[in-house]
């Protein structure tokens, strides 16, 4: 009963976003690619269970502005048939996020902390500075 009254109160939050896998940054490269991708409006990159994500906040255009209901709702796409109530976005709580970036600032600061004492990073950097003398 619980569960069907959460989607008679459905504002369809989980039709406002897709979040799509990236691979797992490993170099100061990829997590200023990952920068880059925070410049945009309306982008968060996050990680759960070790896996990273570029979120997009973007309304799905079959979402009705009335009643928040699918308007495709019998020929929706297999991605939607897969939510459940379970999964519902609408139920109460945070989500679990192991990292969670909103802005370009944000993953700069991080770039900054994580490279700032890799001692592989400055081996690599001074190998690079010892061939250009050579």
């Amino acid at each position: 009963m619980a569960k069907k009254n959460l989607c008679n109160k459905c504002i369809g939050l989980c039709c406002r976003y897709f979040a799509l896998p990236i691979e797992t940054p490993t170099e100061r490269d990829d997590y200023d690619d990952i920068r880059w991708y925070l410049c945009h409006k309306n982008v968060t990159v996050f990680v759960e269970d070790g896996d990273w994500y570029l979120n997009i906040n973007n309304k799905c255009k079959k979402l009705s502005e009335k009643d928040h209901r699918c308007d495709i709702y019998d020929k929706r796409p297999k991605i939607c048939r897969g939510y459940t109530v379970d999964d519902c976005d609408s139920v109460e709580g945070e989500y679990d996020y192991e990292l969670h970036f909103t802005s370009d600032k944000q993953m700069e600061e991080y770039i900054k902390v994580k490279f700032s004492n890799n001692i592989t990073e400055k081996k690599k950097n001074k190998k690079k500075k010892k061939k250009r003398k050579e």
